[in-house]
């Protein structure tokens, strides 16, 4: 969702920078962290001094600078067109993301965007890179992982992805089976591979 369909970066760097600042964090190093994984996760490495509750309180704080700064959430570049052609092409997708559910939704209905599926770090025991989302999704999908293709923006969610076994397509400059300047290029990739005429005019 945050880096591929939701251009949230300016919302999530405000409030890890606001987090930093009230945990003792540099900014430097908590922005360098701040992208992929879910806020416990994130806590827990740049604060490791923390133990379980206050791992828990710190994320929950996190949390709280992030659900209310929707300023500048809107859909990244290509990602209304790739939904379109996902849409006409009759190709499942689904949203699987480490926000929680309140940000997953606020951040989604704030850029437009409503996914067939959504699954949030609420949905699972174990958040990325760990794979349990993506396979969750592929079987609410009736999809075989190794069908899928996961688009990501991070590291931990390229990792989700490969140990999944899907296909990977990587942004921001990241390695993946297939590395991806924005969503529009995906877009095309999508029309070329799929049976002519089916992607153009709904037909």
């Amino acid at each position: 969702m945050d880096g591929t369909l939701v251009d949230s970066d300016g919302a999530v760097e405000r409030a890890w920078a606001a987090w930093a600042r009230e945990y003792g964090v540099e900014e430097a190093v908590a922005l360098a962290d701040a992208h992929g994984s879910p806020a416990p996760l994130t806590v827990a490495r740049l604060r490791p001094d923390l133990d379980a509750d206050g791992v828990a309180a710190s994320a929950a704080r996190q949390l709280e600078f992030q659900y209310d700064d929707l300023d500048e959430v809107v859909p990244t570049r290509g990602a209304m067109r790739l939904l379109a052609v996902l849409e006409r092409a009759s190709i499942p997708w689904a949203v699987v993301t480490s926000a929680d559910d309140r940000l997953a939704k606020a951040r989604l209905a704030a850029a437009g965007i409503e996914p067939p599926l959504l699954l949030t770090y609420d949905d699972v025991e174990r958040g990325k890179p760990d794979p349990e989302g993506y396979l969750k999704a592929a079987e609410a999908l009736g999809v075989d992982p190794a069908d899928c293709l996961v688009v990501e923006d991070s590291e931990p969610g390229l990792a989700a992805g490969r140990a999944a076994g899907a296909m990977t397509a990587a942004l921001r400059g990241l390695e993946g089976d297939v590395s991806l300047a924005d969503l529009d290029e995906l877009a095309d990739l999508v029309e070329s591979a799929a049976p002519a005429g089916e992607t153009r005019d709904g037909h």
